[in-house]
């Protein structure tokens, strides 16, 4: 009997230890992913006013609508330019693009455009944390093999090296091209696809994953169970696929039980082009008004971004790198200007902007300044020509200002009633101009 109770007292004992050993491995695991995972995802030439949750009444968007009220909407938000590459450029390493060098013209076949090597992007900063990062959709950035994605920070690659209007359109795996042509009716779902088996491969690690859709930008292409769906035509079917996507994406987290971990965010590189909705705001994209760069913004992170923010705090894509960054318990680059704030209070509902002004541009130039309320336009384009309102003596010295807060649709100017702001929005141009233009001017010696 006493050998016997000696053995149960060993066999517990062992048992025991077994236990601590799984729970402190376990532990020791939860510890290694107890950095937050990231989705970003980009629409092209996707309108302000194209989701349900900010008005549309003929596309349905219920995947996305429910991230924003579950989450965090921000009302005041930008893209860091007016079209797709600049603006993507920034988002990816939170600099504004004139300090990239890419304001000369997007990235195509026929043109040498493309992301600098010594360049950091999200991806890049992100993989001495131990993070691993797909990017699954359009590029953009570089429309050569030795500029792609992998060679920018990605583990991994599956989409195409620019927008669909331009040819040759190749599909690519990594650096292997895979598809020619490209059957543009399924790129959407099978972006999807490749997005949940990264999700599911690396549950167990943190990751980044970026998905910079090819549409709403034409042409506009769905499979047969998408088509006619819509109330808007195709270009609403486009919208409803997406939205389908943010679903199944979603529905993965959950699967996983990873939602409480995965910080979401949706966004447009632009407003819209010759189709798709700009809501209450003026013009559409390539523009300096509001439809050109003012852009949805959804965050969701249950458990740590309430339900239900909802802000008209100025903010723009180039914070996604420093947020992101700080989250993941990184240090931002010291050796370069990162010009986007962390913007996690603005998301919480516990902060305001952190930018006492943000710059809009056309291509190489300062076009725009917001700052709280106000928005300064100095220039935009009409009929193709550059119209300047800087020295304009029919509206006024300075260039129109608009406020946002009582007139969105930027329909009114009050350069002669407030001449006070016209001149602090002035100078903090005039002085952005001096610091960003001088950045980028051996950029533009080295292409002479």
């Amino acid at each position: 009997m006493t050998d016997y109770l000696g053995y149960r007292k060993r066999s517990i004992v062992f048992l025991l230890t077994l236990i601590g050993f799984v729970l402190i491995g376990n532990s020791e695991a939860r510890a290694q992913n107890s950095q937050p995972n990231f989705i970003v995802v980009m629409a092209d030439d996707l309108g302000y006013g194209d989701l349900g949750i900010y008005g549309s009444r003929l596309i349905k968007t219920p995947n996305l609508d429910r991230l924003a009220l579950n989450g965090a909407r921000l009302d005041s938000f930008y893209s860091s330019a007016n079209v797709c590459t600049a603006a993507r450029g920034g988002l990816l390493t939170g600099r504004y693009p004139i300090r990239l060098d890419l304001v000369s013209d997007v990235a195509r076949p026929t043109n040498d455009v493309h992301l600098a090597a010594e360049e950091i992007t999200i991806a890049e900063a992100l993989r001495p944390l131990g993070y691993r990062s797909a990017l699954f959709g359009k590029w953009h950035l570089g429309s050569r093999l030795e500029w792609s994605p992998t060679d920018n920070g990605f583990d991994e690659f599956y989409g195409v090296l620019h927008s669909n209007d331009m040819t040759p359109l190749e599909l690519y795996r990594d650096e292997q091209m895979i598809e020619d042509p490209v059957d543009q009716t399924t790129l959407t779902e099978r972006y999807t696809g490749e997005a949940l088996r990264f999700i599911e491969e690396n549950q167990d690690n943190p990751f980044f994953l970026y998905i910079p859709h090819s549409f709403p930008h034409v042409p506009l292409f769905v499979s047969p169970r998408f088509d006619g769906r819509s109330d808007a035509g195709l270009y609403g079917d486009v919208v409803e696929t997406i939205d389908w996507s943010m679903g199944a994406i979603v529905d993965k987290l959950e699967e996983l039980n990873l939602t409480e971990n995965t910080l979401i965010v949706f966004t447009s590189d632009n407003g819209p082009w010759f189709e798709g909705s700009s809501g209450i705001y003026r013009n559409r994209k390539g523009s300096s008004w509001e439809g050109g760069q003012r852009v949805p913004f959804i965050a969701s992170w249950p458990g740590t971004i309430p339900a239900g923010v909802v802000s008209d705090e100025p903010a723009m894509n180039i914070d996604i790198f420093p947020t992101l960054i700080n989250l993941a318990g990184g240090d931002l680059p010291s050796d370069r200007s990162i010009d986007g704030k962390d913007i996690l209070p603005l998301l919480t509902g516990n902060g305001g902007s952190p930018h006492d002004a943000l710059f809009l541009f056309n291509n190489d130039r300062i076009v725009g300044v917001r700052s709280g309320r106000w928005k300064l336009v100095v220039e935009t384009r009409y009929r193709a020509a550059l119209n300047s309102f800087e020295h304009s003596t029919y509206y006024g010295p300075g260039g129109l200002l608009f406020d946002l807060q009582t007139d969105p649709s930027e329909t009114y100017s009050y350069t002669r009633e407030y001449p006070e702001v016209v001149q602090r929005l002035r100078e903090q141009l005039l002085q952005a101009r001096e610091e960003l233009e001088a950045a980028a001017l051996p950029q533009m010696w080295n292409r002479l």
